[in-house]
């Protein structure tokens, strides 16, 4: 039974030192801080300091399904992380 007890505060301890340890890092504190992850036909975001270089990149005009193409979605900050939100 002590065994049991004293693995237990063990384990509560290390798990507190540990979360304190922890550094939460969060990409976006605004949805301007979020732009797509690609160039065309995104389905997902980034943050602007990891946006693609896009200026010698030629898309086409295909409305693709799942992407965020002509206004199916945009890029929204979400509890600190770039996210995809789709209409």
């Amino acid at each position: 039974m002590k065994l049991g007890v004293h693995f237990g505060l063990f384990l509560v301890i290390g798990l507190i030192f540990i979360s304190g340890c922890v550094e939460i890092v969060e990409e976006c504190n605004v949805d301007s801080d979020c732009v797509k992850a690609t160039c065309c036909h995104a389905d997902s975001c980034v943050v602007k300091e990891n946006a693609p270089d896009c200026s010698n990149v030629f898309c086409t005009l295909e409305c693709k399904s799942g992407t965020m193409d002509c206004g199916q979605g945009s890029c929204k900050c979400v509890s600190g992380k770039c996210k995809a939100v789709f209409e």
